[in-house]
């Protein structure tokens, strides 16, 4: 049985650890199917057309008409359309957004607990197969969502969202069990390039048949369920690989049996919390990271926003650009790994940063209507959104205390949750207050230079020292 942190016994199984390596990279190309169709793509569309068309059903809200229409007899069933759920009423284009919210709460609930359950327990592959089957099972059944229930698909989502979230924590957790310090970087870049890539895949098919429902007979609500039953048989059938190929690497922390298990994890839990201020240079890490990984997902989430408001492209340019920024992230995601080899994680993450900053800029100066640019500007984002956030993971793990992975890569999952709304605050803000969405999309480069500044002060080698792992030859 290895144990983490050996290396020089790590180095006698090397064979086993590239075995297990090849596997593990496949749940990042199983489990991507999930942000990038379900949550970036077809969720938002097709849960708030159901929870519309729920309101206009619903002949009366608290005795007066759901959709009051105005002078001329209209409604806009998105905005004026009310849903309600447990006597509180909103309405129907502001699911999504609450969905979302009320997602992340729960997972902030739920996956710290399950990751102090997988260290304690260390039966981190039984987890790994319960929580991404139950979110490949809910994400299919999300298929069955149709008619105005939308409840039903508000359930569903934030189950497949719990199995999402706690199975990449635990996933991530078995960096340190299956590569060496010098393997990491090369292992994260290689799963998070395979994971752009599978998604869009993935998504190229499922967008196939979204633009050719007329032709297959299709409505545009069939070709979203399908989206979803292939979403959760490409996450399930995937997820087989890394099964067969991972295996549990440390003995328990604890003995415990049927309910003594979660109250075990509470103190495990208890523990690690009570332990981390022990580690501030790990904790100045994860700061800086929430810094910049906040700017990188608002310029992810709200770039369709811009491409369509602010620079007038039709759907067609958007969905082109959605496919030209998964596939060149896998090329990014290589080649941030064959620089991190040369020049070490940490500086590489620091040139990424740089690039964020260019490219952001670039992004003011794309001119409306110019799909070119547009198009460039995608392929530089692509080149540093992967490679960014996939050295941060391995970096990230060489500097964990032995046996308290899934712990502190759930603190990392979570984080990332909790700090998410500042971005998108400043580029509505910076679009209110401006009328235009161009100093909204160039303030997001406070992040990276922040990002960049700090990063450049954290003493990653002394991170890595103070709780006691190996250090990589380069960093």
């Amino acid at each position: 049985m290895s144990v983490v942190g050996d290396e020089a016994e790590a180095d006698g199984s090397a064979p086993d650890r590239r075995r297990e390596q090849r596997g593990w990279v496949f749940y990042d190309w199983a489990n991507s199917v999930f942000p990038t169709s379900v949550i970036t793509v077809f969720g938002a569309l097709y849960l708030t057309a159901v929870a519309a068309d729920a309101a206009i059903a619903d002949k009366a809200t608290n005795g007066a008409n759901p959709c009051p229409a105005d002078a001329d007899g209209n409604a806009n069933k998105l905005v004026d359309c009310q849903i309600g759920i447990l006597g509180w009423h909103f309405q129907a284009g502001s699911l999504w957004g609450y969905l979302l919210a009320v997602a992340t709460v729960v997972q902030v609930l739920v996956v710290p607990l399950m990751g102090a359950i997988a260290d304690r327990t260390q039966n981190k592959k039984r987890m790994l197969a319960i929580f991404a089957f139950g979110g490949a099972t809910a994400t299919a059944l999300m298929s069955l969502v149709s008619g105005t229930n939308w409840q039903l698909g508000v359930v569903l989502f934030i189950l497949g969202n719990i199995g999402f979230g706690t199975s990449v924590v635990i996933y991530y957790s078995f960096i340190p069990d299956i590569a060496t310090a010098d393997e990491r970087d090369a292992l994260s870049t290689r799963g998070w390039a395979f994971g752009y890539l599978g998604s869009g895949c993935a998504l190229l098919l499922q967008l196939g048949i979204y633009l050719a429902h007329d032709s297959l007979g299709l409505s545009e609500g069939n070709a979203a369920q399908i989206a979803f039953l292939m979403s959760g048989l490409w996450w399930a059938g995937f997820t087989l690989i890394p099964l067969r190929r991972l295996r549990n690497h440390q003995r328990p922390h604890g003995g415990e049996h049927g309910a003594g298990v979660v109250t075990g994890g509470f103190r495990e839990l208890a523990s690690t919390v009570k332990l981390a201020r022990s580690y501030p240079l790990t904790l100045a890490f994860l700061g800086t990271y929430l810094i910049y990984t906040d700017g990188i997902a608002t310029v992810a989430n709200v770039s369709a926003q811009y491409g369509s408001e602010e620079l007038h492209f039709s759907d067609t340019v958007l969905i082109s650009t959605i496919l030209i920024v998964q596939f060149v992230a896998f090329f990014g995601g290589m080649l941030h790994g064959l620089v991190a080899r040369r020049l070490g994680a940490k500086r590489t993450i620091m040139i990424s940063l740089s690039v964020w900053v260019v490219v952001i800029a670039f992004a003011y100066f794309v001119q409306a209507g110019q799909a070119i640019q547009f198009y460039l500007l995608a392929v530089g984002i692509g080149l540093v959104l992967g490679g960014t956030n996939a050295l941060s993971r391995s970096l990230f793990s060489q500097m964990v205390p032995p046996g308290k992975e899934a712990q502190y890569f759930s603190i990392y999952e979570i984080g990332e949750r909790a700090t998410s709304w500042m971005g998108p605050a400043l580029f509505a803000f910076m679009a209110g207050a401006t009328g235009s969405y161009r100093p909204a999309i160039i303030s997001l480069v406070i992040f990276f230079f922040i990002g960049l500044v700090l990063m450049f002060f954290v003493p990653v080698r002394r991170a890595i020292q103070a709780v006691g792992n190996p250090e990589p030859a380069v960093l």
